[in-house]
């Protein structure tokens, strides 16, 4: 079985959108969900998804594994997967990772172009790489199964 997915989005997203996307045939998207806001800023994120979920549920639905793709495409919907250009809902807290896995979020980057407190950003003049605290982040998002996404 073949599929259509398509890998980054950042849009205002609204049921056109999402027609869009089934005119496409685009059975999965990663959706950024955040970039730079913290934890109680992406529980508020995933409020106004579980809005569009709800208001679009003949569209959309929240993707968590590869079975889902299959499924969406069976129901001729879309797979919707949350991703982070940045790792700030994880704040100083590794415990975070868990949670917003347990929330959706499939995809994680280290950096948005400036360091963070995981590892340095593309626009560091200075690359001394993954910190101590990135390490075990990776370690903990491998556990619970979040993409390491080292883009930036």
């Amino acid at each position: 079985m073949k599929f259509k997915i398509d890998n980054l989005q950042y849009c205002n997203w609204s049921r056109e959108i999402f027609e869009i996307n089934r005119e496409a045939g685009l059975d999965a998207v990663h959706v950024t969900i955040v970039y730079h806001e913290d934890f109680d800023e992406f529980l508020n994120e995933i409020k106004k998804w579980e809005k569009l979920f709800k208001e679009n549920s003949d569209l959309i639905f929240l993707g968590k594994n590869f079975e889902d793709i299959e499924k969406a495409k069976k129901e001729n919907k879309t797979a919707i997967f949350f991703g982070f250009q940045n790792c700030s809902p994880i704040e100083d807290n590794i415990d975070l990772v868990e949670k917003v896995h347990e929330l959706g979020c499939r995809f994680m980057q280290l950096t948005y172009n400036n360091q963070s407190l995981l590892a340095t950003g593309c626009y560091e003049k200075i690359d001394s790489g993954v910190t101590n605290f990135g390490r075990e982040v990776i370690k903990e998002m491998n556990r619970v199964g979040v993409v390491v996404d080292m883009s930036h």
